[in-house]
């Protein structure tokens, strides 16, 4: 006479899942798990043509589309988003979503550039110059060795940039 829908503790609302569906009150106890399919629909950037790996991307290669954003392995990119003159890392068929993974990951600067660090932190910036021991990947930490001798490690955020946080 009575069912209670379970939500598996820590699953969340997102592509395919199962909730259980319990019968607590009723002359026999049972649970059945279903499967269920949660989209959701959001603005994002698709392409307007085939676009092969390797190629240098303008906002005419795309239109914006409402697309189900629990598809793929990533958040699809939205309609404002940054895309002149970034590479595609594979191939992106007409119709499909473009995402953070489909794109080649920017080098700021290379190992033996000097690059402007900049100490971050509560209410205060600092900044110098320093020597980088690696390669400045987009979204990764890069070592610099600073006037004084020192190596810092930081994130490599823009074109010769390393910012350093406490």
């Amino acid at each position: 006479t009575r069912i209670e829908p379970q939500w598996p503790s820590g699953q969340r609302a997102w592509g395919r899942i199962r909730v259980a569906l319990r019968c607590v009150e009723g002359p026999v106890a049972w649970k059945v798990y279903l499967p269920v399919t949660v989209k959701v629909w959001g603005r994002a950037l698709v392409a307007a043509d085939a676009l092969p790996a390797g190629a240098r991307l303008e906002p005419r290669h795309f239109v914006t589309k409402d697309v189900d954003l629990t598809q793929g392995p990533a958040l699809p990119l939205a309609p404002r988003a940054d895309i002149d003159d970034r590479v595609l890392a594979r191939a992106l068929p007409v119709g499909a979503p473009l995402r953070d993974t489909d794109l080649r990951m920017r080098q700021w600067f290379a190992a033996g550039d000097v690059v402007r660090v900049i100490a971050l932190g509560n209410g205060y910036q600092i900044g110098g110059e320093g020597t980088a021991l690696d390669p400045g990947m987009e979204g990764k930490r890069a070592r610099v060795r600073t006037e004084s001798g020192r190596v810092v490690i930081g994130d490599a955020v823009a074109e010769r940039r390393v910012e350093v946080r406490p």
